[in-house]
């Protein structure tokens, strides 16, 4: 707060809509101190490919999901909250590269995110309904909440940052030791101090699933997002075993040049390689991919990589992108869309053409052997003609 990263206190009055509160304010604390932007939550919430209203909640995978898709993010001017409406054609007002995401309480590095971008979405449980009520698990006195029952997550708080000294006598039930987050509530400035309270690092669910959105980039950084996967990350696909190559297949919309294609990680110490095929013609056609990038990525997330080069292509040409990607101890490394569930139903997999292969030779479609669309973009910029 004292370096100017912390974002706009909201109030997410009696809509479901924490998880969108939150993703709006990592955002903008991800810009702040150099450019104060207020973003519309109304938009995160109503605007994404889910089957999900703003009195039903989500999640931060969502809004995940609605930025790597540039369906967003928009001002709050532009989408005032809880009006009951959205302008149509809204178009995004910056475009989200990367995100990281944070599982298994890994503090550590929640508190890098924090120091290296600003603050982080967190889910947690809390038995609070607003400012008003009273919970055994908060102290009003010193707003400072303490969970340490088995209840599964429910709502979405932003992590400001921490206390590693702050005392256990501080909380109603007292943790075992010292040491709290220092996060920004959805409720107003009439909760906690300000809107601002204390989590105990001992919370059962604090920091277990957390978010940082981590790359924001300008508007126009591309031209075209080429994608199949609105709905983003729902589950994922493999060989039990923690090596899987795929390519998604795409038609250029114009003379354009790819310039970077955008994956998931799903886990820590993903290694990738990016390929990319320029006249694809059927599944032979991917042996001659031409490698364009390699690297290691340290923690899960959503990752744009920029191609060693741009490479050119012609409107109405197909062209493959094509990843090998390897996650230790994961048996199904690679992210899929599919209507799993009543929030994901809206997913659409007549839009896709990928494939899937045990070792880079035998390809298999996504679409018929998994019933989803690879979570694998490709990005491109117009040729400019002389």
């Amino acid at each position: 707060r004292k370096t100017g990263k912390a974002p706009t206190l909201k109030n997410q009055g009696t809509l479901g809509t924490c998880w969108a509160v939150a993703a709006s304010s990592v955002l903008e604390s991800r810009l702040l101190p150099q450019e104060s932007v207020v973003f519309s939550a109304d938009h995160i919430s109503t605007q994404n490919s889910y089957a999900t209203g703003q009195d039903k909640g989500g999640a931060y995978m969502i809004s995940t999901a609605y930025l790597t898709a540039w369906q967003g993010p928009v001002t709050e001017e532009m989408d005032p909250y809880g009006d009951g409406e959205t302008p149509e054609g809204l178009l995004p007002v910056r475009h989200v590269q990367e995100v990281q995401m944070v599982t298994d309480r890994d503090f550590m590095t929640i508190k890098n995110l924090i120091y290296t971008y600003g603050a982080v979405q967190s889910s947690m449980y809390m038995d609070l309904g607003g400012e008003r009520t009273r919970s055994p698990f908060y102290n009003r006195e010193y707003a400072s909440y303490y969970y340490d029952g088995k209840e599964q997550i429910n709502h979405d708080i932003v992590i400001l940052g921490w206390d590693d000294d702050y005392p256990a006598e501080n909380f109603t039930r007292m943790p075992s030791r010292n040491g709290a987050f220092i996060c920004q509530n959805s409720w107003g400035a009439t909760f906690g101090e300000n809107g601002v309270f204390y989590v105990s690092y001992y919370d059962t669910n604090i920091g277990d699933q957390a978010v940082s959105y981590a790359g924001i980039e300008d508007a126009d950084n591309y031209d075209t997002i080429y994608q199949s996967d609105l709905c983003g990350w729902v589950g994922q696909v493999g060989y039990n075993k923690d090596k899987i190559h795929a390519a998604n297949i795409y038609e250029a919309k114009e003379d354009e040049q790819i310039e970077s294609a955008g994956f998931y990680a799903l886990g820590k110490n993903t290694s990738y390689q990016l390929y990319m095929v320029t006249d694809y013609r059927n599944t032979a056609s991917l042996a001659s991919r031409v490698e364009v990038a390699r690297g290691e990525l340290e923690d899960a997330g959503y990752y744009t990589i920029p191609f060693d080069r741009p490479y050119s292509v012609k409107e109405g040409d197909k062209f493959a992108i094509v990843v090998v990607l390897s996650t230790p101890g994961m048996d199904h490394p690679m992210a899929i869309e599919y209507p799993a569930d009543a929030l994901s139903q809206h997913a659409d997999i007549s839009d896709g053409e990928g494939y899937i292969s045990n070792n880079g030779l035998d390809w298999e479609s996504v679409e018929e052997t998994a019933g989803g669309n690879l979570c694998l973009k490709a990005y491109g910029k117009k040729v400019e003609e002389d």
